[in-house]
């Protein structure tokens, strides 16, 4: 759905000063149909990749191209993609449903179509009870929902969210992450940044992990977990009644199983220590 080749992107604040390099030469792919997560501490280059995937700014150098799916030229590129900014806007003195029919009308919606979606995802967002009311008497949960809901509004095709779930309690991010998997199931394409390992693990398919503006994994969630698997079984047995775990590396594994059964102990479990997402990304060096 789109692709990044080589790009580097570095910012010039004025003639003394050197370069900053916020992308040093990234690569990485969003296949059609999957939940990408986007992941990296603040400043590791997440919304400047957003911003150049929109065109709001260039690249120094490389490409971005999208999947034909979505269009041949810019214009219907962009149509095909609902973008939710980290910051967005909201004119404070609309209510909530003026500014769903605002940003359906500039989607080229009639008024009809602009209340089916309201019809649709309002419930599914549990905004629907506040789009009467002015948007500047929303909480920073609400303004997520109506935001995301406008993102929506127009059927894209691919979704592009950055930080969605930032600064919003546990239950907002549940909801929410519940939006992006039935969001997928309808068949677009998701592709957000979040510096919530843990949220990433729970529903993306794939991963993009940058740090200090360069790319250092890609690829599905599982492989990456599997990959880092530690070399340590955890052996779980039982003697006497009593429970007991022990570690031990794979290589001996077999033979402390055969040395615990000869000493009549009952073998109840038998694992490899499997690491979370969010410890492999933090011990990344």
């Amino acid at each position: 759905m789109l692709e990044f080749n080589k790009i580097t992107k570095k910012f010039n604040s004025d003639l003394f000063t050197q370069s900053f390099v916020a992308l040093e030469d990234v690569s990485f792919k969003v296949e059609p149909g999957k939940i990408v997560g986007f992941l990296g501490a603040n400043g590791a280059g997440k919304t400047t990749s957003l911003k150049i995937a929109m065109d709001f700014i260039r690249p120094t150098s490389g490409t971005v191209t999208f999947d034909k799916n979505l269009g041949t030229r810019n214009i219907d590129i962009f149509n095909n993609i609902g973008f939710l900014p980290e910051r967005p806007f909201f004119y404070p003195h609309l209510k909530g449903r003026e500014f769903c029919h605002f940003m359906g009308k500039l989607s080229d919606l009639t008024k009809n179509e602009i209340n089916e979606k309201i019809s649709f995802w309002a419930p599914r967002f549990k905004i629907d009870f506040a789009l009467d009311r002015e948007i500047n008497t929303y909480s920073k949960g609400m303004l997520q929902r109506v935001g995301f809901l406008v993102t929506l509004i127009h059927s894209p095709k691919f979704i592009i969210l950055d930080e969605p779930l930032s600064g919003l309690d546990p239950i907002g991010r549940k909801e929410l992450k519940d939006i992006i998997v039935e969001v997928n199931k309808l068949g677009k394409t998701v592709f957000f940044s979040s510096h919530i390992v843990s949220d990433v693990e729970e529903v993306c398919d794939n991963v993009i992990f940058l740090k200090d503006g360069k790319l250092y994994y890609e690829g599905s969630v599982d492989k990456i977990i599997e990959d880092n698997i530690r070399p340590i079984a955890n052996i779980c047995f039982r003697k006497n009644g009593i429970f007991e775990i022990i570690k031990i590396s794979n290589e001996l594994k077999n033979q402390k199983i055969k040395e615990l059964l000869n000493n009549n102990c009952e073998i109840v479990s038998v694992n490899s220590d499997k690491p979370t997402l969010e410890e492999i990304i933090y011990n990344v060096k």
